[in-house]
């Protein structure tokens, strides 16, 4: 369904939109690009989106579609997954008489996508232009129906809880918790939170008691959110079930209790770890979410780059030696070494790791859980890796001396040690280590390099440009050193060479229906310290946290307030977040 460039022209002439010499102008400069005429009229600000949209359905004799404003029935909205939806820009707005579909969308010759539509609904469809403002506002529709929709079943589930009878009791607590559990309305609101948690691509779940209610928060982009409030008559049996998925005691409700299970839908495998804590107004459960089936992250794509992005891939073609990621729970170590050991991961070389938990599974790589219960804990499921002839050895985290000591000693016999270590920088981790009993001569003999990292929210549009104001700038280099971040910008290409703050753009979030924050997804903040032969020489003589970290900084080290500010300035996140994830 091509358009014809000439046809196109006449009707652009035709409706006067556009005179005959900005024509012309752009169709010579559609030649000398390569690039269609419309995309140039587009560009060169010609012609509106919309305007530009009707005259193409003109053309190829199509109807055009405004969807903004409407409302979309859901049942024929779901027709087509919302990712697929998203991904090509197309959407289902109505079904006429279980015959035909109409389809808005962008690109009508977009066939591959058209054809697995008319498989899925068995319909014959009908292909309607449209607009980007209509298909980001019938988009937004996907997730507000989805919340109706899983809130109308949790509230039905739960008023259909509160009529029915209670179950006869057995006499055994336990029997009659078990009974609960598996009353087919508890089930569904169960399997409604998890769902609607997954598809809100929510970290953790929180379900907590109060005093009259029950609260539901997600954790989304590193924020808890109110999803949804529950009468408290179904806290017993939302936590019952919990407990029968996670094979944690039903009766046991004075003790906290930690459990896991794992849910299948097609090819998404979601593991969730669960813990249970007793409050004042009954068990809390909190549960994280972790998606197995995400891989294929590059540490460009979690936010490294320039010098410190070279120093640890310099670091990964060592062969001995330990790299640490440190930085506090949630904030994305355990991701940072996942995608470092797939780097890592070839047929010659042998990799093994001992985790608590084991968040993502990954092929070719010998993966053990600890289990502490039964005597397998980090310091013992290392000593029987290294009899496993190891080349790289990942260990979940160093908490005690035992595992440390292990730790040193592995890389010390020829092996490359990845592990995390919990401080708040990247410089805190060689005083942390000597705390807990590694000698310094070993920590220099040993560590190479360590990073240090949060998780701040990305931006979901570069709308909200402006540049900072004299008073802003003051501010902020009262926290930073606004010379030196210049030259981190300009080093790296970022900013011209003669630019100064007062020119430089920022960004605020714009708050849309579809991102109420106006942020989507999480970007990594980092600063990576390499053990140079002066910190070595620090090291020896017991330095502290601040004389390391001051001598990393001579070294050019950008820490994670820089590195913050600096992907503000790219546009990937504010100024405002970044101070909020890390406090000087």
């Amino acid at each position: 369904m091509q358009i014809n460039k000439e046809q196109f022209k006449k009707f652009i002439l035709e409706s006067g939109l556009i005179n005959k010499t900005d024509i012309e102008n752009a169709q010579k400069k559609s030649i000398e690009n390569d690039n269609s005429l419309s995309d140039i009229l587009l560009s060169d600000g010609k012609i509106s989106e919309k305007d530009l949209k009707r005259t193409e359905a003109s053309v190829l004799g199509i109807p055009f579609v405004d969807l903004s404003g409407q409302k979309i029935d859901y049942s024929v909205l779901s027709l087509i997954p919302e990712p697929i939806a998203r991904n090509h820009n197309i959407v289902t707005y109505r079904k006429n008489d279980d015959t035909s579909l109409e389809v808005a969308m962008l690109d009508v010759d977009d066939l591959p996508v058209i054809d697995f539509i008319k498989k899925k609904s068995g319909l014959k469809i009908l292909p309607r232009l449209t607009d980007t403002p209509s298909i980001k506002f019938a988009l937004v529709q996907y997730k507000k129906s989805l919340e109706a929709e899983f809130g109308n079943l949790i509230k039905k589930e739960v008023s259909i809880l509160k009529t029915k009878d209670k179950p006869e009791s057995s006499g055994s607590e336990e029997e009659d918790l078990k009974k609960i559990a598996e009353d087919l309305p508890v089930v569904r609101i169960v399997d409604s939170i998890i769902s609607h948690a997954i598809l809100q691509l929510a970290s953790d779940i929180h379900i907590e008691p109060g005093e009259h209610d029950l609260i539901i928060r997600y954790r989304i982009d590193g924020i808890l959110h109110d999803a949804m409030t529950l009468e408290k008559e179904a806290a017993s049996g939302i936590t019952a079930r919990i407990k029968v998925l996670s094979n944690l005691k039903l009766d046991e409700k004075r003790l906290p209790q930690d459990g896991r299970f794992k849910i299948e839908n097609g090819d998404q495998k979601t593991s969730f770890r669960v813990s249970t804590l007793p409050t004042f107004y009954g068990e809390k459960t909190v549960m994280r979410v972790l998606n197995e089936t995400s891989h294929g992250y590059t540490l460009e794509g979690l936010g490294f780059h320039g010098d410190g992005l070279e120093l640890i891939h310099s670091s990964l073609k060592q062969k001995t030696g330990m790299i640490l990621a440190t930085g506090p729970t949630g904030s994305g170590k355990t991701t940072t070494l996942y995608t470092v050991l797939d780097m890592l991961n070839r047929p010659e070389v042998n990799i093994s790791t001992v985790e608590d938990p084991i968040e993502y599974q990954m092929p070719r790589i010998n993966q053990t859980q600890v289990k502490p219960e039964i005597g397998l804990t980090f310091a013992n499921g290392l000593r029987t890796l290294l009899r496993q002839d190891p080349d790289i050895i990942m260990v979940g985290e160093i908490r005690d001396g035992e595992t440390a000591g292990l730790a040193v000693n592995a890389s010390l016999t020829g092996h490359l040690v990845l592990s995390t270590i919990h401080t708040n920088s990247a410089a805190g981790a060689i005083p942390r280590l000597t705390d807990i009993g590694v000698e310094p001569f070993l920590i220099i003999s040993t560590v190479k390099t360590i990073i240090s990292q949060r998780l701040v929210r990305k931006l979901s549009s570069q709308e909200g440009k402006y540049t900072m104001s004299a008073d802003e700038i003051k501010a902020l280099g009262k926290i930073v050193d606004l010379e030196r971040m210049l030259g981190f910008l300009k080093k790296e290409k970022i900013i011209s060479e003669d630019a100064t703050w007062e020119k430089i753009p920022m960004y605020k979030p714009i708050k849309t229906d579809e991102f109420p924050d106006g942020y989507k997804g999480r970007l990594g903040i980092h600063e990576v310290l390499k053990v140079s032969t002066a910190i070595k020489e620090m090291i020896i003589k017991g330095a502290s946290t601040d004389e390391l970290e001051l001598q990393a900084k001579k070294e050019g080290m950008m820490t994670m307030l820089e590195d913050g500010i600096f992907q503000a300035v790219t546009g990937l996140t504010t100024i405002e977040e970044v101070l909020r994830v890390v406090s000087e």
